[in-house]
C-alpha cells in the first residue's frame, strides 16, 4: 500500500528518535551496571529493549507503506554523568518523543491513514508510560535524597 510521503518522512523521524533512544538507554544501563546499581541497570536495559521494539514496528510500518526506512540517522545522544543527570536527559528525550508522536498522529489524521494513526497511538501510550516511570524515579530521589535512593538500587 503506497503511503503518503509526508507521513513516511514523519515515521522515519520517529525511527531516528527511537534509534537514538536505544543508544542512550544502553549506555545509561551499562554505566549503572558498572557502578553496581543493578536495579537501574535492568530498568534502563528494559527501556532500551522497549525502544528497539518500537524501532522494529516503525520499520515494518514504513515498509508496509512502501517507504524506505532510514536507519543511518541518529539524533543527539545525551549521556548523563550521574544517575540524576541520566534521568533528566531521558526525561527530556521522552518529552521530545511524546511531542513527535503526537505530531505524527496529527499528520496521519490529515492524510486519512487511520491505521497508522492507531499504530502510532499505541507507541505513544508506551512513551507516556516511560515518562511516568522516569518521573516516578525522579520523585523517589526528591523524597529520599539521591544517596538513599541509590542504596535501594544495588543488587540485594
Amino acid at each position: 500500500m503506497k503511503g503518503n510521503d509526508k507521513l513516511i518522512a514523519a515515521l522515519n523521524g520517529l525511527l531516528a528518535d527511537e534509534l537514538t533512544a536505544i543508544n542512550q538507554y544502553m549506555v545509561h544501563s551499562e554505566m549503572c551496571d558498572n557502578w553496581g546499581y543493578e536495579k537501574l541497570h535492568k530498568h534502563f536495559e528494559k527501556r532500551a529493549i522497549d525502544e528497539m521494539k518500537h524501532a522494529e514496528m516503525l520499520i515494518g510500518r514504513i515498509l508496509f507503506l512502501e517507504g524506505l526506512p532510514t536507519v543511518s540517522v541518529l539524533g543527539k545522544i545525551t549521556i548523563g554523568s550521574d544517575v540524576a543527570k541520566q534521568l533528566a536527559n531521558d526525561h527530556s528525550a521522552e518529552e521530545g518523543a511524546i511531542k513527535a508522536y503526537n505530531d505524527a498522529i496529527v499528520i496521519a489524521g490529515e492524510v486519512r491513514d487511520a491505521a497508522t494513526r492507531d499504530f502510532l497511538q499505541k507507541i505513544l501510550n508506551d512513551e507516556d508510560a516511560h515518562m511516568d516511570g522516569i518521573e516516578e524515579l525522579q520523585d523517589q530521589i526528591g523524597q529520599m535524597t539521591i544517596q538513599t535512593f541509590l542504596t535501594t538500587q544495588v543488587k540485594a
